[in-house]
């Protein structure tokens, strides 16, 4: 047991310093590209904490495993709006721009609006009926991902002009690999450890899925974005996350889709109900108290909705 604890601690200790390490990278490298924080937090810092979805997604796919590949990344997408865009506006007000109100956010509610419809086969001509999303649908969801990554490069509005630490541009590539590998070990350190000592304790393994899997693969993005925050890059924490999303959705499920189509089955309403309304409370908080912030009460709504669906999830164990 105390060897578990030693790896645990050591598991988080890395994922720390790997997500000081990325956001330091991330934004030396947003400035010597001339982009804005918000793109390199949508892209490299977007992808890089959704590796491990991406690992998992896939290899369920691959094992022909819907509901691993599907509800990994639903649930992702859940706590990563709803638990840890929340504790992160709960600690620290999260500058929102009008590009990220006009366009960002947007695009991430339509998104997860288009998978939800994909995956319950309501699209207009019932091509290809079936129950979940055909390879067809997969095909559509990578289009849309290329379209909107190209626009967010087309339409970025570049470099913030803020004073910060300088690096040369192989030592910010270099912490960007860094802390990204950090985060990855250090994340499968702490949930190998975290299920070893549930296990020992005589948790279950249906609440070590839900709660040490589920979070653990996003750990990457929970301390990614309070580490942003902290160091005043609210637009690498709101990148993060949207990209994030968008990776898992139209990136991660499409590859995965590609492989084997991918049925919903597993999903009930009200995951998905879940689901959709995380991305119409964080499109809401975009015009409510002040505009140009997510500020600390909205963070507290969005955990408030997790806590609420946590409880439901625990009450069906």
């Amino acid at each position: 047991m105390l060897i578990q604890i030693l790896i645990l601690v050591c598991g988080l200790a890395l994922t720390v310093l790997g997500a000081d390490w990325l956001v330091d990278g991330a934004s030396s490298v947003a400035k010597k590209l001339g982009v804005s924080d918000f793109v390199i937090g949508l892209t490299i810092v977007g992808f890089g904490t959704s590796c491990p979805e991406l690992v998992v997604s896939l290899t369920g796919a691959i094992q022909g495993n819907a509901d691993i590949s599907v509800g990994n990344v639903v649930g992702s997408n859940i706590m990563n709006t709803l638990l840890i865009l929340g504790l992160t506006a709960l600690l620290y007000p999260i500058t929102i721009t009008e590009s990220n109100k006009k366009k960002d956010i947007p695009v991430n509610l339509v998104v997860i609006f288009l998978f939800i419809m994909m995956g319950m086969n309501y699209t207009f001509f019932h091509i290809g009926a079936s129950d979940g999303i055909m390879r067809w649908e997969a095909a559509v969801m990578l289009l849309v991902f290329i379209a909107y990554i190209y626009s967010s490069f087309k339409s970025d509005s570049g470099a913030e002009d803020v004073p910060e630490k300088q690096f040369s541009t192989a030592a910010a590539i270099g912490l960007c690999l860094l802390g990204l590998g950090s985060l990855v070990i250090g994340g499968r350190l702490f949930v190998q450890s975290a299920t070893s000592i549930a296990r020992l304790i005589g948790v279950s393994n249906k609440f070590i899925a839900i709660t040490v899997l589920a979070g653990g693969t996003s750990l990457p993005e929970l301390v990614t974005c309070i580490v942003a925050a902290a160091k005043h890059k609210e637009q690498i924490a709101l990148g993060n996350i949207i990209g994030s999303n968008i990776f898992n959705i139209l990136l991660i499920l499409g590859i995965s889709a590609l492989v084997t189509p991918l049925s919903l089955a597993s999903m009930d309403f009200v995951d998905m109900l879940v689901l959709l309304l995380s991305g119409v409370l964080l499109w809401v908080c975009t015009y409510t108290g002040d505009r140009s912030k997510m500020d600390r009460w909205e963070g507290f709504i969005l955990l408030a909705v997790y806590a609420a669906y946590m409880v439901r999830l625990f009450s069906k164990l």
